[in-house]
């Protein structure tokens, strides 16, 4: 069994800095992308960072240039360092990770930025 572990969320200042981090444990022999979504309140879930390797990596519009995701295979962990947060980055981010052929999702970390 298969399990995404979140961990690294919190309340920041507009402006700050927060690092997710996203842990797969379980029977894993491939992992294909892994990628981090939100959702706010009252909003549909959608796409923030998405990467299956170095040089194929996707960013919503709305964070390029202010976030960066990367992935370290050896401890199937993927991170997204968030700089220059806005309140409008306020949410529950969840990781999404494609392994084995199947699509599995962290429980969800909150990150609130305040004004």
């Amino acid at each position: 069994q298969v399990q995404l572990v979140e961990s690294g969320g919190g309340l920041a200042q507009a402006g700050g800095s927060l690092r997710l981090s996203c842990a797969a444990s379980g029977s894993i022999f491939s992992i294909g992308a892994m990628g981090w979504y939100r959702q706010a309140p009252g909003k549909q879930r959608e796409l923030v960072a998405r990467i299956i390797s170095l040089s194929r990596i996707n960013y919503a519009d709305s964070v390029k240039g202010r976030f960066t995701i990367s992935r370290d295979n050896a401890k199937n962990t993927v991170y997204l360092q968030m700089n220059s947060l806005k309140p409008e980055d306020t949410g529950v981010y969840y990781c999404r990770g494609e392994i084995a052929g199947n699509v599995y999702w962290g429980q969800g970390t909150q990150v609130t930025v305040s004004s």
